[in-house]
């Protein structure tokens, strides 16, 4: 019998169905919903396979994994895994996967939503007709614009990065692109490289599209934000600690930039921020769902139970980042 302990708040019952989709062996399943640290260590002992929380209020620390003592795999049901010690699964070898960018299509078109609605002061204009006002041209003061002409900048070049250069064809969009690794290959697509400072000072839209790593966290702050249009606006689909938060607010409420759109905060939920004392007109925020859209979810408990499956018969498994 192999035993497979997840955080992740799924049902016994469902859990052990999805797995034995795909393992043919007897399987025991244990589901720790919140953090107790004495049972966390007893479960995960004598554990085959560990599932991350995809909350990501329970992480995995180095303690757990040296209390683990014959685990295959540690897998994080999300594209985000840094609720999991990454360095220390490395030093003790101890395989961690996440489950790619499965949900890259759903973030790309989350991303896209958020431009025309900031562009449009979508949400502004829905409250004001629900309110009882009819403010059309109080909107047209405002200023309301079109996604066609602009140039878009995308920073992280990965699989979102891709769908939202996609999703983008026919929109008459300029679209420029930072990373890390030149993508030569996706310049097909008329898409430009461009060097940080001068995508950050050509852009109309920025959009963020990076893991949160010590080089990627706080890179836009005051210094990055000054460099930007007055006119242009940042969208974090990636991780809220991308962004100075702090710095943002001032960027907004001194108009360095014309407004912004997130669905990532360093705190979450962002309780107490000042972010939310910022006007409608200019900033969307959403609860960290461009992802989790229903057909992203059936894709994340697909290739999560897959990867399982291939751990637990021997197989390589895939989308591993503890190499």
């Amino acid at each position: 019998m192999v035993k497979v302990v997840s955080f992740s708040p799924i049902a016994e019952p469902l859990l052990k169905g999805l797995i034995g989709s795909v393992y043919s062996g007897e399987v025991e399943v244990v589901v720790i919903g919140e953090y107790d640290e004495r049972r966390i260590l007893e479960a995960v002992r004598d554990a085959d396979i560990v599932i991350g929380d995809y909350t990501f209020k329970i992480p995995i620390t180095e303690e757990m994994m040296r209390a683990m003592e014959k685990v295959k795999l540690i897998q994080q049901p999300s594209t985000g895994y840094n609720n999991i010690d990454v360095e220390a699964a490395k030093k003790l070898s101890i395989t961690v996967a996440n489950v790619g960018g499965v949900n890259a299509l759903s973030v790309a078109e989350h991303t896209v939503m958020f431009a025309l609605a900031l562009l449009r002061r979508l949400i502004y204009a829905h409250n004001s007709v629900l309110s009882g006002r009819w403010e059309q041209d109080e909107m047209a003061n405002l200023g309301v614009y079109e996604l066609h002409g602009k140039t878009w900048g995308i920073i992280g070049m990965g699989a979102q990065g891709r769908e939202v250069t996609k999703r983008l064809q026919g929109w008459g969009v300029k679209i420029i692109y930072h990373d890390v690794r030149r993508a030569e290959d996706i310049e097909e697509y008329g898409v430009e490289f461009r060097d940080f400072d001068a995508l950050l000072r050509e852009a109309d839209i920025v959009s963020l599209h990076v893991p949160l790593t010590e080089e990627t966290r706080g890179m836009i702050g005051e210094r990055e934000l000054k460099m930007m249009k007055n006119s242009a606006i940042l969208i974090n689909v990636a991780r809220g600690e991308v962004v100075d938060e702090n710095a943002l607010v001032r960027a907004i409420k001194e108009r360095w930039i014309a407004g912004a759109a997130l669905d990532v905060f360093a705190k979450e939920p962002p309780e107490g921020s000042e972010l939310l004392e910022l006007k409608s007109h200019n900033v969307i925020f959403t609860p960290h769902i461009a992802g989790a859209t229903n057909e992203a979810r059936l894709r994340i408990i697909r290739e999560a139970m897959e990867n399982i499956g291939r751990a637990l018969r021997g197989e390589e498994v895939k989308h591993v980042v503890s190499r």
